[in-house]
């Protein structure tokens, strides 16, 4: 019993700290849900919605969820992520139905929030799990990683090339490990599998942020439906892009001895 007691505190206390990692996601996509059922706006939803998000980044940097250094990645994170919504709006992946004074070319500026909140999980969660990463393959692994962001604005009139660009991440991240903190034990997962199990909560999470109508996939114009469970793929891939800008950073500026 001991032993069993001991496992649902480690595992209550690694759900604690991944809530932790979540705040700022959770709290962008709580005030998209709010905006959602507010009366009457003064301002239309989606200006509404950027000003929250800047003020949000303001906040989380003043509480200290985010370091100075988290929050240029957290920067970078939503730059990144508004050239790519700019490209699949415009090509009719989703779209964001609602008027707004601050949507350039169909994309309300606060769509790089979306990106920004998972670059803010990254971050956060290097400093609470006091990460670690074994064996990694930098170079490798960030040249496939802008390989999978160029691929996925690219397939859309070349070959798409997901899944051998999923082949070479597998190869590239083999014995690659991720060591992480929980209380006061150490343990480890394969970065690959981490890719994945993050993938699958971001396609959870975005199943909830279109429900709240941060955009809308074709499928949910008419009303909101699931969204499709390649998206859990495509999300695993794309977390590479955001690991290796965060795990890039940190060891520029010496924040993580032990990765090679």
């Amino acid at each position: 019993m001991d032993a069993m007691s001991r496992g649902v505190r480690q595992f209550l206390s690694f759900g604690l700290l991944q809530v932790r990692c979540c705040a700022f996601a959770v709290a962008l996509v709580g005030g998209i849900a709010v905006s959602a059922v507010l009366p009457e706006l003064p301002v239309a939803r989606y200006d509404l919605v950027l000003v929250y998000g800047v003020a949000l980044a303001f906040v989380a940097r003043r509480v200290g969820w985010d370091t100075a250094r988290d929050t240029g990645v957290i920067a970078a994170c939503h730059v990144i992520g508004l050239l790519f919504e700019l490209v699949k709006v415009r090509l009719g992946s989703w779209s964001y139905p609602e008027d707004a004074l601050t949507k350039v070319a169909g994309v309300p500026l606060y769509g790089g929030f979306l990106y920004a909140a998972v670059g803010s999980y990254v971050c956060r969660a290097w400093h609470l799990f006091d990460l670690r990463v074994l064996g990694y393959r930098a170079t490798v692994t960030a040249v496939l990683a802008g390989a999978v962001y160029v691929n996925f604005l690219t397939h859309h009139w070349l070959p798409d090339l997901r899944w051998p660009l999923a082949a070479g991440l597998l190869l590239a991240t083999a014995g690659a490990r991720v060591r992480f903190t929980v209380g006061e034990r150490r343990y480890r997962m394969p970065l690959g599998l981490s890719f994945v199990l993050i993938g699958f909560f971001l396609w959870v999470a975005e199943n909830g942020a279109t429900y709240v109508g941060a955009w809308s996939y074709p499928h949910q114009l008419d009303g909101w439906q699931p969204v499709a469970l390649t998206k859990f793929g495509a999300w695993a891939l794309l977390i590479s892009v955001t690991f290796v800008l965060v795990e890039r950073t940190r060891r520029r500026r010496g924040g993580d001895p032990a990765a090679v």
